[in-house]
């Protein structure tokens, strides 16, 4: 098969696209031939050797987390899926075993034609006629995301809200539920991005420099920013408001020179905020809805992780395979 293939840590303009063998389903897994996935921040940083004494590569690597695609075999022991079933998830890297949750969701990797996942996790499952591959690839992980900040944060109709990395993947997820749920969204942005996100829910665009923030919302999400540079955010929250971040390094209170403001990490590991299914149902029947910035082919699979390291990016990337 081909994949996205990393030989060693480095940069994302290491890999390249090469032939591997199809790997092959363990008791409990899925072998999925892969019609879709999209990029992830994890998909660069963890090549990188960024976090190679917690959780070490074996080579070689593929890079993939979400994915849509077709169940091509099951494994022993595994119900509820039969070849032919249309599945879409999120599921990491199996050297981060020692990072994630009791039912973890693990793959060999989705830039890739086929791939194998374990199928007793809430992370995976059938997906909706109403979805596409490619809608549904690139949910998987801000789908996930958005939903366990929003429903962290608590938001009550009519409360002022600063989303910042409000273009990403996860802010354009975020952004329609926010409107949904009749918050009034500052988002950042950048003029060219300024229509879209007002498309997606915002009411007001702010760009990039915090000395432009509004002042006194009453939640305040940092979707990009790194966790330990988050004192601009905060002055933007207004005492006794929230402030909930998706990104490492895990913030201190302290850092934010802030203690009249709810400090929140949002990391749902194991799925107890909603999994999947919820995903499915939301962009179903709900607001929630894929905003895909770019489409690539499973040939330009190593061009597309360079691309999201190096390139202002809207929404997903996507290579469709």
């Amino acid at each position: 098969m081909q994949a996205v293939v990393v030989r060693d840590y480095g940069p994302p303009e290491q890999y390249a696209v090469a032939e591997l063998p199809v790997p092959r389903p363990g008791p409990g897994q899925l072998l999925v031939r892969v019609a879709a996935a999209s990029i992830n921040p994890g998909d660069v940083v963890i090549p990188s050797g960024r976090f190679r004494d917690a959780a070490p590569l074996t080579f070689p690597h593929v890079p993939g987390n979400d994915f849509a695609g077709t169940v091509a075999e099951v494994g022993p022991a595994v119900r509820g899926y039969v070849p032919g079933d249309e599945i879409f998830g999120y599921a990491a890297p199996r050297a981060l075993r020692p990072m994630l949750g009791p039912r973890p969701s693990m793959s060999t990797g989705s830039l890739a034609q086929y791939t194998v996942v374990e199928a007793d996790t809430p992370f995976v499952t059938h997906r909706p006629a109403g979805l596409t591959a490619e809608q549904a690839a690139a949910l998987a992980t801000t789908g996930l995301a958005a939903r366990a900040v929003l429903a962290t944060a608590g938001i009550r109709p009519g409360e002022r809200v600063l989303v910042v990395g409000a273009t990403g993947g996860v802010g354009t997820t975020l952004l329609p539920l926010l409107a949904a749920a009749r918050a009034t969204v500052v988002a950042t942005a950048t003029e060219h991005d300024a229509d879209l996100v007002r498309d997606l829910g915002a009411t007001e665009v702010v760009g990039y420099d915090e000395r432009g923030y509004p002042e006194g919302v009453d939640a305040a999400f940092n979707l990009t920013l790194p966790s330990d540079r988050l004192t601009g955010v905060a002055r933007a929250v207004r005492p006794g408001g929230r402030l909930l971040t998706i990104t490492y390094p895990v913030p201190r209170q302290d850092w934010i020179g802030r203690d009249d403001v709810d400090l929140r990490f949002v990391l749902d590991m194991e799925g107890a905020l909603g999994g999947m299914r919820e995903v499915a149902d939301l962009a179903t029947n709900g607001p929630l809805r894929a905003t895909i910035g770019r489409r690539y082919t499973l040939g330009e699979g190593a061009q597309a992780c360079v691309d999201f390291e190096r390139r202002h990016t809207t929404g997903k990337l996507v290579v469709v395979m």
